[in-house]
């Protein structure tokens, strides 16, 4: 096995994403998950788990608020999962696993350092 998902694998992580987005925007009413977006989803090979990547569109510089939401996620889990095999008619339906996804805020922390540094060779 090479690693690589296969193509079901893929479909069905395409499908979980798009039903977790919607179950987010419309099912749960916890404030704490305002503003939790689904960035990405990864599914194992034999369907099994589905790590579903988050983040925070506002406030996810903030750890208190980020771990807040994580555990809001892990409790609405359980409904997110029903939603999710009576949505999609799965046989078997994957464990959930939240991940709070921190590339785009690495990536905008990178970025504000470029220009820092650019102002300061411009300062020179």
């Amino acid at each position: 096995m090479t690693g690589e998902p296969t193509h079901r694998a893929l479909r069905v992580a395409h499908s979980v994403k798009r039903v977790a987005t919607d179950f987010l925007a419309r099912d749960v009413s916890d404030p704490a998950l305002a503003g939790v977006v689904v960035t990405e989803v990864e599914v194992t090979g034999d369907l099994g788990i589905a790590t579903i990547k988050t983040r925070l569109l506002v406030g996810g510089d903030d750890a208190q608020r980020r771990r807040l939401a994580m555990k809001s996620l892990a409790r609405a889990g359980a409904r997110l999962r029903k939603s999710i095999g009576h949505t999609l008619r799965l046989k078997r339906v994957p464990e959930l696993r939240f991940v709070y996804d921190v590339g785009a805020d690495a990536s905008r922390r990178v970025e504000e350092l470029l220009a820092d540094i650019a102002r300061d060779k411009k300062a020179e």
